[in-house]
């Protein structure tokens, strides 16, 4: 199966939820609590609706694991009256590709049922669709980076991988900075639009308003001497190991400072060569990765001509839930070295 409809969808379906993101990263973002007092903004309320509409219209028998949930909303009038004026602003320009994703929303209920829609328990048969409205909903609430992220599991397996970092830059060969998760900006020459299928590679475009723009194939950087590699990391330490992650740097003899960044962007950014390794190590041993912070980028990496695995060398398991279960910490790198990275990562996770 080439999947080129749901890749095509995917991407449309992510790019206009955009036009309502950046909306709101420049305006009042609304911020809720939820119940693990992770923070949740009007922007993920509103995306997830716009997502799981456009993937309903195309592909009814579909599941979707979705981040978010209306039991709130529902129990706040003036809050629901706010993300639905969002929602109905947030159509792509092209009559066409809005089409594509079947129109506009058509009333405020139909809004909160769609949000309600992403209530599947995942697993590893059928097809299922798991979306992350905001990731890096604390980046996004900054000012820094954030991503807008779905993919396709189909019976336990990554197919397609979909990516939008409106506030990345366009240009594929442009380095990290050290400050790119503190400075985010959706302005001139930003906004990037990741995509993989399958076997079939990763590819980037500029993230538009309208009908995708021209996309072109990305790979990892080759990376003949490690000490040179550009780790990226978790800005939030309640994320990933910080101390851990210096002293597998310095096991490997890399002393570039890491780029410290939120979201899925890092998987995109080590895919097309702005960085080189992504860390994301265990800092409790109870917690359980989601799949819907994950799955679009391991693809995205993999089809790039990288390695994802855990911190035991493990390849993430998308079929056990909504969540990595059999999984701790995420290992990615280009194929060449990653085997170097993971024994640095066992050697110093096991002495502590």
């Amino acid at each position: 199966m080439s999947y080129q409809k749901e890749l095509h969808i995917a991407q449309l379906a992510v790019q206009r939820a955009t036009i309502l993101t950046q909306r709101v990263f420049h305006g009042t973002k609304g911020t809720e609590s939820k119940d693990d007092k992770s923070p949740v903004t009007i922007g993920d309320y509103g995306a997830q609706a716009l997502i799981i509409h456009a993937l309903k219209h195309n592909f009814p028998n579909d599941q979707i694991v979705g981040e978010e949930e209306a039991s709130t909303l529902r129990q706040n009038p003036p809050l629901t009256a706010q993300i639905w004026d969002l929602v109905k602003a947030a159509q792509l320009d092209d009559p066409a590709a809005e089409q594509e994703l079947g129109g506009p929303l058509e009333s405020p209920e139909q809004m909160l049922q769609a949000i309600d829609a992403g209530s599947s328990a995942g697993g590893s048969r059928g097809r299922i669709w798991a979306l992350d409205p905001i990731d890096g909903t604390k980046g996004f609430l900054r000012g820094g980076q954030y991503a807008v992220c779905l993919a396709l599991i189909e019976d336990g397996d990554v197919k397609v991988g979909v990516l939008a970092c409106p506030n990345l830059p366009v240009d594929d060969s442009a380095p990290l900075s050290a400050d790119v998760g503190q400075k985010g900006s959706d302005g001139e020459g930003r906004g990037v639009l990741f995509a993989a299928v399958f076997r079939t590679g990763a590819t980037s475009r500029p993230l538009g308003k309208g009908a995708l723009r021209a996309g072109q194939p990305i790979r990892m950087k080759d990376l003949p001497d490690i000490t040179q590699a550009t780790f990226c990391e978790s800005v939030e330490a309640g994320h990933s190991s910080h101390g851990d992650q210096a002293a597998i740097a310095k096991k490997l003899g890399i002393t570039k400072e890491s780029v410290r960044m939120d979201s899925q962007a890092k998987y995109g950014s080590i895919a097309r060569g702005a960085g080189d390794l992504y860390l994301r190590l265990p800092v409790r041993a109870d917690y359980e990765e989601k799949i819907w912070d994950h799955a679009a980028g391991d693809l995205i990496v993999r089809e790039a001509g990288g390695k994802v695995t855990d911190a035991e060398g493990k390849p993430l398991d998308f079929g056990r839930g909504r969540t990595l279960k059999a999984n701790k910490g995420v290992v990615a790198a280009p194929k060449t070295v990653h085997e170097q990275v993971l024994d640095a990562v066992k050697s110093v996770l096991s002495s502590k």
